[in-house]
Protein backbone atom coordinates (compact mmCIF):
# COMPACT_ATOMS: atom_id res chain seq x y z
CA UNK A 1 0.00 0.00 0.00
CA UNK A 2 1.36 3.57 -0.87
CA UNK A 3 0.59 5.16 2.59
CA UNK A 4 2.43 2.23 4.51
CA UNK A 5 5.93 3.66 2.95
CA UNK A 6 7.50 7.20 3.77
CA UNK A 7 6.97 10.10 1.25
CA UNK A 8 9.78 12.26 0.47
CA UNK A 9 9.45 16.00 0.46
CA UNK A 10 9.62 17.08 -2.95
CA UNK A 11 11.13 20.93 -3.63
CA UNK A 12 9.11 22.92 -6.27
CA UNK A 13 9.88 22.25 -9.86
CA UNK A 14 11.57 24.71 -11.70
CA UNK A 15 10.48 26.21 -14.84
CA UNK A 16 13.74 25.24 -16.72
CA UNK A 17 14.30 21.77 -15.62
CA UNK A 18 10.54 21.26 -17.55
CA UNK A 19 12.17 22.97 -20.43
CA UNK A 20 15.47 20.84 -20.53
CA UNK A 21 12.99 17.67 -20.27
CA UNK A 22 11.00 18.34 -22.91
CA UNK A 23 14.06 19.94 -25.07
CA UNK A 24 15.87 16.25 -24.81
CA UNK A 25 12.38 14.82 -25.35
CA UNK A 26 12.47 16.47 -28.80
CA UNK A 27 15.84 15.28 -29.87
CA UNK A 28 15.20 11.72 -28.48
CA UNK A 29 11.87 12.10 -30.59
CA UNK A 30 14.32 13.53 -33.50
CA UNK A 31 16.81 10.36 -33.67
CA UNK A 32 16.71 8.55 -37.14
CA UNK A 33 15.08 5.29 -35.50
CA UNK A 34 15.01 2.00 -38.02
CA UNK A 35 11.41 1.71 -37.52
CA UNK A 36 9.37 4.59 -36.52
CA UNK A 37 5.90 2.28 -35.25
CA UNK A 38 7.92 0.85 -32.69
CA UNK A 39 9.89 3.53 -30.86
CA UNK A 40 8.67 4.97 -27.95
CA UNK A 41 6.86 8.68 -28.09
CA UNK A 42 9.27 10.48 -25.60
CA UNK A 43 7.43 13.88 -25.94
CA UNK A 44 4.03 12.31 -25.33
CA UNK A 45 5.97 10.35 -22.21
CA UNK A 46 7.36 13.87 -21.14
CA UNK A 47 4.04 15.52 -21.77
CA UNK A 48 1.69 13.10 -19.88
CA UNK A 49 4.70 12.82 -16.90
CA UNK A 50 4.20 17.23 -16.30
CA UNK A 51 0.78 16.90 -16.74
CA UNK A 52 -0.07 14.39 -14.29
CA UNK A 53 2.96 16.08 -11.81
CA UNK A 54 2.37 19.81 -12.56
CA UNK A 55 -1.30 20.28 -14.13
CA UNK A 56 -1.20 24.32 -13.47
CA UNK A 57 2.31 24.95 -15.19
CA UNK A 58 2.45 22.49 -18.34
CA UNK A 59 -0.89 22.53 -20.07
CA UNK A 60 -2.83 22.28 -23.18
CA UNK A 61 -0.65 24.91 -24.64
CA UNK A 62 2.20 23.55 -24.05
CA UNK A 63 0.76 20.21 -25.75
CA UNK A 64 -0.29 22.47 -28.85
CA UNK A 65 3.25 23.89 -29.38
CA UNK A 66 5.11 20.43 -28.33
CA UNK A 67 2.94 18.95 -31.40
CA UNK A 68 3.25 21.07 -33.76
CA UNK A 69 7.54 21.18 -33.13
CA UNK A 70 7.04 17.52 -33.51
CA UNK A 71 5.13 17.72 -36.69
CA UNK A 72 7.47 19.96 -38.47
CA UNK A 73 10.40 18.14 -37.23
CA UNK A 74 9.35 14.95 -38.68
CA UNK A 75 7.77 16.73 -41.69
CA UNK A 76 4.54 15.35 -41.01
CA UNK A 77 1.07 16.52 -41.77
CA UNK A 78 0.79 19.52 -39.59
CA UNK A 79 -1.54 19.59 -36.68
CA UNK A 80 -1.67 15.86 -36.14
CA UNK A 81 0.43 15.79 -33.61
CA UNK A 82 -0.67 18.55 -31.87
CA UNK A 83 -4.20 18.07 -31.70
CA UNK A 84 -3.20 14.12 -30.20
CA UNK A 85 -1.02 16.03 -27.98
CA UNK A 86 -3.87 17.97 -26.90
CA UNK A 87 -5.89 15.70 -26.11
CA UNK A 88 -3.28 13.35 -23.74
CA UNK A 89 -2.64 16.70 -22.16
CA UNK A 90 -6.60 17.20 -21.20
CA UNK A 91 -6.98 13.77 -19.84
CA UNK A 92 -3.73 13.69 -18.08
CA UNK A 93 -4.74 17.01 -16.27
CA UNK A 94 -8.35 15.67 -15.80
CA UNK A 95 -6.64 12.44 -14.26
CA UNK A 96 -4.08 13.62 -12.39
CA UNK A 97 -5.04 13.30 -8.92
CA UNK A 98 -6.12 9.99 -9.64
CA UNK A 99 -3.15 8.89 -11.33
CA UNK A 100 -1.13 10.10 -8.02
CA UNK A 101 -2.59 7.71 -5.87
CA UNK A 102 -1.46 4.70 -7.84
CA UNK A 103 1.58 3.11 -7.38
CA UNK A 104 4.40 3.57 -10.22
CA UNK A 105 2.79 0.25 -11.57
CA UNK A 106 -0.50 0.60 -11.54
CA UNK A 107 0.09 4.70 -12.73
CA UNK A 108 1.49 2.76 -15.76
CA UNK A 109 -1.63 1.20 -16.71
CA UNK A 110 -3.41 4.78 -17.09
CA UNK A 111 0.04 6.20 -18.80
CA UNK A 112 -0.91 3.14 -21.41
CA UNK A 113 -3.88 4.04 -22.08
CA UNK A 114 -3.15 7.83 -22.43
CA UNK A 115 -0.53 7.05 -24.65
CA UNK A 116 -2.31 4.79 -26.64
CA UNK A 117 -5.45 7.18 -26.95
CA UNK A 118 -2.78 9.89 -28.31
CA UNK A 119 -1.73 8.02 -30.88
CA UNK A 120 -4.68 6.90 -32.08
CA UNK A 121 -6.23 10.24 -31.83
CA UNK A 122 -2.66 11.02 -34.59
CA UNK A 123 -3.86 7.99 -36.69
CA UNK A 124 -7.30 9.07 -37.27
CA UNK A 125 -6.24 12.61 -38.39
CA UNK A 126 -3.79 10.77 -40.84
CA UNK A 127 -6.41 8.20 -41.76
CA UNK A 128 -8.89 11.33 -42.47
CA UNK A 129 -6.00 13.21 -44.59
CA UNK A 130 -5.82 10.45 -46.83
CA UNK A 131 -3.04 8.05 -45.48
CA UNK A 132 -3.82 4.34 -45.13
CA UNK A 133 -3.55 2.00 -41.94
CA UNK A 134 -0.02 1.36 -41.36
CA UNK A 135 -0.74 -2.14 -39.40
CA UNK A 136 -1.27 -2.76 -36.07
CA UNK A 137 2.08 -2.19 -35.00
CA UNK A 138 1.66 1.66 -34.44
CA UNK A 139 0.45 0.61 -30.95
CA UNK A 140 3.47 -1.37 -30.23
CA UNK A 141 5.26 2.37 -29.62
CA UNK A 142 3.28 3.53 -26.53
CA UNK A 143 3.86 0.43 -25.12
CA UNK A 144 7.46 0.91 -25.07
CA UNK A 145 6.65 4.36 -23.87
CA UNK A 146 4.77 3.25 -21.05
CA UNK A 147 7.57 0.72 -19.87
CA UNK A 148 10.05 3.30 -19.46
CA UNK A 149 7.69 5.63 -17.00
CA UNK A 150 9.48 4.52 -13.94
CA UNK A 151 12.79 5.72 -15.29
CA UNK A 152 11.55 8.33 -16.63
CA UNK A 153 9.74 9.70 -13.36
CA UNK A 154 12.42 8.80 -11.36
CA UNK A 155 14.80 11.12 -13.77
CA UNK A 156 12.05 14.22 -14.28
CA UNK A 157 11.64 13.52 -9.99
CA UNK A 158 15.53 14.06 -9.23
CA UNK A 159 16.43 17.74 -9.35
CA UNK A 160 13.19 18.12 -6.73
CA UNK A 161 14.07 15.50 -4.21
CA UNK A 162 15.85 16.99 -1.32
CA UNK A 163 19.12 15.67 -0.21
CA UNK A 164 18.60 13.29 2.57
CA UNK A 165 21.31 15.28 5.27
CA UNK A 166 19.37 16.24 8.43
CA UNK A 167 19.86 20.00 9.23
CA UNK A 168 19.41 20.30 13.14
CA UNK A 169 18.56 23.68 12.59
CA UNK A 170 15.52 23.49 10.20
CA UNK A 171 12.40 21.45 11.24
CA UNK A 172 11.50 20.16 7.82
Amino acid sequence: MAADRPQAILLPVRAGTIAVSFGCALLLNFLPWPNLALAPDFVALTLAFWCVRQPRVVGLATAWGLGLLVDAGNGVLLGQHALAYSVLAFFAIALSRRILWFETWSQMLHVLLLLEGAQLVALAVRMAAGAEFPGWSLLVGPLAATLLWPVVAWLLLMPQRRPLDIDVNRPI
